[in-house]
């Protein structure tokens, strides 16, 4: 159970930098107020947060907390974009595959997917 709450914490603090609520340098909630809102041990908090500051996301200001590093974003964005195309795009193509959906059909149907995003009419990525 604390492998996904400590993962979970990482994911928030990851969201919110790739949203922009967190930018290059903005503090980030502690270890405490993560363990509080979770109601979880303050060492499950931290572990979320040090998996952030071994992979350069975050890093700690003496006395004063953890911060995000500069470049985080593009360095988060990088590392999403890795593993969409490693699953999800792998088992998206695999079905089709199976479905023997013609290549053209699946372009056809992003380009119909973004205009419809553009158009302010789907639920868009």
């Amino acid at each position: 159970m604390d492998d996904l709450l400590y993962r979970r914490i990482a994911k928030t603090l990851e969201d919110g930098i790739l949203s922009g609520a967190y930018r290059d340098g903005d503090p980030v909630p502690s270890t405490n107020q993560f363990a509080r809102l979770y109601a979880i041990n303050p060492a499950t908090a931290a572990r979320g947060v040090n998996e952030l500051v071994e992979a350069g996301i975050l890093y700690k200001k003496r006395g004063l907390g953890m911060y995000v590093c500069d470049g985080a974003r593009e360095k988060l964005l990088e590392a999403r974009r890795k593993q969409f195309e490693r699953e999800s795009l792998g088992a998206f193509l695999q079905e089709a595959r199976r479905l023997n959906i013609p290549r053209e059909t699946l372009v056809q149907w992003i380009m119909d997917y973004h205009e419809e995003e553009n158009d302010g009419n789907g639920a868009g990525a």
